[in-house]
């Protein structure tokens, strides 16, 4: 035998000792993906927001018709769907969550206002704009997005914990590819491996919504702008058949054009479109393309998911001919559905707890605020709690966790991004108040916060207000002791307002009030239901006339004293609560020594308290505030009127040195359209009310106060809270009010 012929022969021995284990190869495969000979199925979900819920609809069709899907790549709510999908979700359990999510609440940034400290819960009630403007090098900086992705992160590091510890995603349940855009280059960036969370985040970071997502130092946004329907993608992992689903929003009529608004979703739609045609155009004619009929339908009306389920399983139908000759028999499905089972974690308890973060604050302080420990349960809601507990500090942009495996332990890491838009930032209100008939309060105000000073969390606030009231007010806040419970803050405030004046319970004139003061104020913080403060403060005021009786003298005077304070806060939400509570009591001691001009006392006390029923709410308000030592101190005098404070009145048609009010206002909600991204929920009710000022504190009786009313109908809108309203006074006399603010804080 030739030497050529030995190693010929020797080749074919070994091919033949190769077949065993190629055989074996190809068993493992049909065992995971259910028949030995089949074709692989790949299943290509595209981006649209809400039309996205169709997907849905099409693997509910698939599960029924008994078609295997081997492989998935989704873009932005196709990643959504088809990550979770492949992760080992049923379709009919993605059915249930995406119907049971409050998608307004997802997405959003807003922590649970139980998770504030009490510093933060007075900055919600005060400026309850939403946005937050950036200030840095002098100029202003806005976020990178509406939304920074804060709740709708912990949401998906939920629901893929129980394969969070698989990097690899072809070692997931169905092997699965997230598409996302890389915002430097304009390149599609493709994610086969990782955190599955982050990377079906950064796969549906919408531009200008959500803030982009940074993964291994690459900014990436939503997947649509380059590659909305992936088939390309999914032609790498080695599959022979693709069901593709197209959920775009269709192109405008030339009639439906006439907007500029519609004229840039035309724009927007075009430029994903072209892309995705191209991709249809590689289809073969084995494949399949199936087209929701999803109309009109926006990609922000979450609350239409059922009708775009619906519409999924319609379209999975019309091509069911072609579907069921890929269906393979009951028993193989069976094992199919068997292979996409979940995976979990054997680890039970953390082995570890890190916190990183880029900020001054000491790291300690912060991980006192997670409450979090190693040899603690490894429970998702606990995790996301401690998240959320950090990040209601309102000093990152966003903060996270991740459980990670090391030499064989499992521990959290938790990443807290310091705001992208710096830590000194400014948020804004609006109050308005108008009674249609030349009555109008009309304030805007702000507030600059300078964050982080010192490792100990010091913080510089300058408020300052222009309109009908006039004022600045500066405050250092230095927390210190154990837990930084402690604090003491140095303050001085300026300010300008309008008074009434009264001779027997008529308003003789208005005063032009102004004064100027400063102090220092110590005090605990009670955990995040309240606080207590004492403290010290001198100054100079003058009051002048400004309406009225001219006879009345301008009038200079000192001011100096000290005082103790108590307000405690458990509303569930400041501008329209359905449980809670909220008081202050304020005790002053105006003294001569202290520099004021009469030695007197104030004692103010305010409580609300909130019940609901199914949408149904009711509220107690009582407020009482009484003079000590002196009635005829003008600028120390206590205000009454306007809406929700005596309604039939003006805003601050009466006050005194004594007064009193009492109020029962209910509400309802009436509508509470939470399928949008930007929900505006609708409540009507009404308030009586009963209270007054008084002269003299013996004078004050029930039988002398006043009753009042009012009906409105409110909005919660993203500037705060909007009312219309009607006040009601003994007598019949009408008070017709539009007001944006909270009345109440």
């Amino acid at each position: 035998m030739s030497k050529r012929m030995r190693k010929c022969l020797l080749a074919a021995l070994l091919a033949l000792a190769a077949l065993p284990a190629v055989a074996a190869t190809e068993t493992e495969v049909a065992a995971h993906t259910g028949q030995i000979g089949r074709p692989r199925i790949g299943l290509v979900l595209g981006g649209g927001g809400a039309r996205g819920a169709a997907h849905i609809g099409v693997l509910q069709e698939l599960e029924r018709l008994r078609v295997p899907i081997d492989a998935i790549a989704g873009t932005s709510m196709g990643a959504i769907v088809g990550g979770l999908y492949a992760s080992g979700m049923s379709a009919d359990e993605l059915e249930e969550l995406v119907n049971s999510l409050e998608w307004a609440r997802v997405l959003s940034d807003t922590p649970k206002r139980s998770d504030l400290n009490f510093r933060r819960k007075q900055d919600d009630i005060q400026y309850p704009v939403e946005i937050e403007l950036g200030l840095r090098e002098g100029g202003l900086v806005l976020p990178m997005g509406v939304v920074q992705g804060q709740n709708l992160d912990l949401l998906l590091r939920d629901l893929t914990a129980d394969v969070a510890h698989i990097r690899d995603y072809n070692q997931l349940p169905i092997p699965f590819r997230a598409i996302a855009s890389n915002i430097e280059t304009g390149d599609a960036h493709i994610m086969a491996s990782g955190d599955l969370a982050a990377s079906i985040r950064a796969s549906m970071s919408v531009p200008g919504l959500i803030a982009p997502a940074k993964l291994d130092g690459t900014l990436l946004v939503d997947g649509g702008i380059v590659a909305n329907l992936p088939i390309d993608v999914i032609r790498t992992m080695d599959v022979d058949i693709i069901i593709a689903v197209d959920v775009e929003f269709p192109l405008y009529s030339p009639q439906e054009l006439e907007s500029a608004a519609a004229i840039t979703e035309q724009m927007l739609t075009i430029l994903t479109r072209k892309e995705t045609i191209r991709q249809i155009a590689t289809l073969q004619s084995d494949d399949v393309l199936i087209r929701p009929q999803l109309g009109t339908l926006s990609s922000s009306d979450f609350a239409a998911a059922a009708e775009a389920i619906a519409k999924g399983v319609d379209a999975a139908t019309q091509s069911a001919a072609r579907l069921s000759e890929l269906a393979i028999d009951e028993q193989a499905f069976a094992a199919h559905l068997a292979s996409r089972t979940r995976t979990t974690r054997t680890a039970t308890t953390l082995a570890f707890v890190r916190i990183n973060h880029d900020s001054r604050i000491a790291t300690p302080l912060l991980a006192s605020r997670l409450g979090i420990f190693a040899g603690d349960e490894i429970d998702q809601q606990v995790l996301a709690a401690g998240a959320g507990r950090v990040y209601a500090l309102d000093l990152y942009q966003r903060v996270g966790y991740e459980l990670v495996e090391e030499n064989g332990a499992t521990g959290v890491v938790y990443t807290a991004v310091a705001k992208s838009w710096g830590s000194d930032f400014l948020n804004f209100g609006v109050s308005i108040e108008g009674d249609f008939d030349g009555s109008t309060e009309f304030n805007l105000f702000g507030r600059l916060t300078r964050t982080g000073l010192n490792s100990r969390g010091a913080e510089w606030r300058t408020d300052f207000r222009f309109g009908s009231d006039l004022s600045l007010f500066s405050e250092y806040y230095q927390p210190f002791g154990a837990g930084l419970s402690y604090f003491f803050a140095p303050f001085v405030n300026l300010q300008q307002r309008n008074q009434n004046v009264f001779v027997d319970s008529q308003a003789t004139a208005q005063l032009r009030v102004a004064s100027g003061e400063y102090g220092v104020d110590f005090g605990r913080e009670l955990g995040s239901v309240g606080e207590i403060r004492t403290g010290m403060y001198s100054g100079r005021g003058e009051s002048r006339i400004k309406l009225g009786d001219p006879s009345i003298p301008d009038n200079e005077f000192d001011i100096g004293g000290v005082f103790a304070e108590l307000r405690l806060d458990t509303l569930d939400d400041s501008r329209f609560p359905r449980t809670g509570q909220r008081a202050r009591v304020r005790w002053d001691m105006s003294r001569q020594s202290l520099g004021a001009d009469p030695n007197f006392e104030t004692l103010e006390a305010d409580y609300l308290s909130a019940w609901s029923r199914g949408k149904n709410t009711l509220q107690l308000g009582l407020r009482y505030a009484t003079t000590y030592g002196a009635d005829d101190v003008p600028h120390e005098y206590f205000p009454l009127g306007g809406f929700l404070n005596l309604s039939g009145l003006e805003r601050g048609e009466v006050s005194g040195p004594h007064a009193a009010l009492g109020r029962l206002i209910y509400y309802r909600l009436i509508s509470d359209y939470a399928g949008g991204l930007f929900e505006v929920p609708v409540y009507f009710g009404g308030s009586v009310e009963t209270g007054g000022v008084w002269q003299s504190r013996n004078d004050m009786s029930f039988t002398s106060a006043l009753v009042n009313g009012s009906l409105f109908v409110a909005f919660d809108s993203y500037f705060g809270a909007i009312y219309i309203a009607a006040g009601f006074a003994e007598g019949g006399e009408r008070t017709y009010y539009l007001s944006i603010g909270s009345p109440t804080r």
